[in-house]
């Protein structure tokens, strides 16, 4: 049998966030593989309370451990990178990165206690990375982090170009511009691109993307034209944007304060690893509660509306002994991830309330995207020249336009999502396999399966609220008349007016006065029983059928 060339997205395709992509070459069933990226996404009250990362499930690459020759991360944003430390050692292959996303990466392994010298550090192109049948380079591409690379992938198949994240700026202000000489020579070696698997997130913005260098005057603007303390959000990543908001805050005469771990940790590797330089100094927290307001500016984390992040503590009252007043300004120098906006409002309500003036991006004026627009992509298209055309970091919607961009283009093109397995060998990508696939979810500090039934629980006791019922068996005798019911998440009193868990007791004290011995000697039907009159009594008074915990106990004779 021939040998063959694939790729199987596990993470980032028909979704945004938690990206995981394999490719593999070799005999059928026995490719040797490659991992790009384990990064995480975010859980939300709605659908995942209490959960804090969520990442793919890798039990697929468990299963073929044997033949991973490596992972490689295109970038250090959380959700190309979030999950290393997390699953690394459900793999333990060598991890390759450029020197900044490797210095975040060997944190995150130091973190979990493993070793960072898993994480090897390279050279962007021309240096190559073997791997079994792959012989690989990272490219230097814009995006909104340092260092963000695409990524050459050539086979005994052909040349594949994994774009990673990206966007086509000659001015990014910190880190490397897009460079069109080199992706032309890329295109033309090795007999031109087999394959592009293509950043997705902006189909749909119809105008060419803008770049970050085209803040600086607005920002200052902004800045020069606010009477008195000034703070501002981004994303702590976004090194660039870090840059510009200091420079502007410097520039306008105001100290510059850092607040929120990950943003001062960013600057400073960045700095430590000469990415960042010339950033203008910076004064602690203590030293920017004792400025007169108008001398200060705050850059802090948290533009994504999460609780425990310093915008988000700021508009709650006070961060680190800093207060926002009335006539105070506060900018999102950002965009809202889809499913973050509930936060975003409700902490501008909140500096509202207070009295803080609140600016945001609906203009455009104070954000550009990361990622390539509908035009930019299209320019990808036509200067690498693809014989096959893969959408991936995109909800379903975005792979399915983009690859409906590609067909017009007389590219073939495909729609793979999570778990499919797509043949690339010949002309036309087939998907050829359904592989298992699901989500693995960080809760607390333990990782837990999706399926697991934590989170499940989790919601029903959210929406029903939960019972406690406890039943004393006397072995000599019969139960004790009185069981004792504690309610958690339900009203105390229903459409009666009495407590309901008296009437939940009295109901079950009838019960177990007059019930056979038969069922009151087997544990599993006396707790069917209880449950079932518990749910009744709670639904009748107050419209709901709790989770209920039924603990039998049974005294010796």
């Amino acid at each position: 049998m021939s040998d063959r060339l694939i790729y199987l997205p596990l993470g980032g395709a028909g979704e945004i966030g938690m990206n995981a992509y394999v490719y593999g070459y070799g005999e059928p069933g026995r490719e040797r593989l490659i991992v790009v990226d384990l990064g995480v996404t975010f859980g939300d009250m709605e659908t995942t309370p209490g959960i804090d990362l969520i990442m793919a499930d890798v039990a697929w690459l468990q299963a073929n451990k044997d033949r991973i020759e490596a992972i490689f991360i295109t970038h250090a944003h959380e959700d190309h990178v979030g999950a290393l430390g997390l699953l690394w050692d459900r793999i333990g292959v060598p991890v390759h990165c450029r020197k900044f996303t490797g210095t975040l990466a060997r944190m995150k392994m130091e973190e979990r206690g493993l070793s960072p010298d898993a994480v090897r550090i390279h050279e962007p192109r021309p240096e190559v990375i073997e791997a079994g049948p792959f012989k690989v380079q990272f490219v230097p591409i814009s995006h909104s982090i340092p260092e963000s690379s695409a990524l050459i992938i050539d086979t005994p198949a052909g040349r594949i170009v994994h774009s990673g994240d990206f966007k086509l700026d000659g001015t990014p202000v910190v880190g490397e511009p897009f460079d069109p000489i080199m992706w032309h020579e890329i295109a033309r070696e090795s007999g031109g691109v087999k394959v592009l698997t293509c950043d997705s997130t902006n189909v749909f913005s119809l105008h060419p993307g803008r770049s970050e260098a085209l803040l600086a005057n607005p920002l200052l603007d902004f800045v020069m034209a606010q009477p008195n303390m000034i703070a501002a959000t981004t994303f702590a990543s976004n090194i660039a944007r870090l840059k510009s908001l200091a420079e502007a805050g410097a520039a306008a005469g105001r100290k510059i304060c850092l607040l929120g771990r990950s943003m001062r940790r960013m600057t400073q590797v960045a700095q430590e690893t000469g990415i960042l330089t010339n950033f203008p100094a910076t004064i602690s927290p203590e030293e920017a509660a004792n400025l007169p307001r108008n001398e200060v500016m705050l850059i802090v984390t948290g533009s994504q509306g999460e609780r425990r992040a310093a915008t988000a503590q700021l508009a709650r009252g006070s961060y680190l002994g800093i207060r926002m007043k009335e006539g105070d300004s506060f900018l999102f120098s950002s965009s809202v991830i889809p499913g973050n906006e509930r936060g975003v409002i409700r902490i501008m309500n909140q500096f509202s309330e207070i009295g803080v003036d609140v600016f945001d991006n609906n203009d455009g004026t104070f954000h550009v995207s990361g990622h390539a627009n509908r035009p930019d992509l299209e320019a990808v298209h036509d200067l690498l020249k693809p014989q096959i055309l893969i959408p991936m970091h995109g909800e379903h919607m975005h792979l399915r336009e983009h690859a409906l961009i590609g067909e017009k283009k007389g590219i073939a093109s495909i729609v793979a999502t999570n778990g499919n397995m797509v043949d690339i060998t010949g002309d036309k990508p087939r998907i050829v396999d359904e592989t298992d696939h699901g989500r693995i979810y960080l809760d607390g500090s333990v990782l837990i399966g999706a399926m697991d039934g934590v989170v499940r629980d989790r919601i029903r006791m959210a929406l029903n609220g939960s019972a406690l019922v406890s039943v004393i068996v006397d072995e000599s005798d019969n139960p004790f008349p009185d069981a004792w019911v504690e309610l958690m998440g339900l009203p105390e009193k229903g459409r009666s007016n009495t407590p309901v868990a008296q009437q939940i007791e009295s109901e079950l004290a009838e019960f177990l006065e007059r019930a056979d011995p038969k069922t009151v000697g087997d544990d599993q039907k006396l707790e069917e029983v209880v449950r079932k009159i518990t749910r009744q009594v709670t639904m009748e008074e107050i419209g709901k059928k709790p989770e209920v915990t039924a603990i039998i106990s049974r005294l010796a004779p």
